[in-house]
């Protein structure tokens, strides 16, 4: 899963070598951790929340596949 929101991630920001992600399980949790660029924040985070929605959204998906419960945090 955490292949899965590199590669989304990498496809929206303007310097994919700053993209940090950590990843924390706790059993059924995961808890993805995500840091970008600073010019790249308003890119993931979209207008309104938009696209960072869409990000929780596909990740939560992806998490229901294997029976876990996905977060992802945003970081500034």
């Amino acid at each position: 899963m955490k292949e899965l929101l590199t590669y989304i991630v990498k496809n929206l920001v303007s310097e994919p070598d700053a993209i940090a992600i950590t990843e924390e399980i706790d059993g059924d949790n995961v808890t993805y951790s995500l840091r970008v660029a600073p010019g790249d924040m308003g890119r993931v985070i979209g207008r309104h929340g938009r696209i960072a929605k869409e990000i929780r959204t596909l990740m939560k998906a992806a998490g229901n596949r294997e029976n876990k419960r996905v977060t992802v945090d945003i970081l500034d």
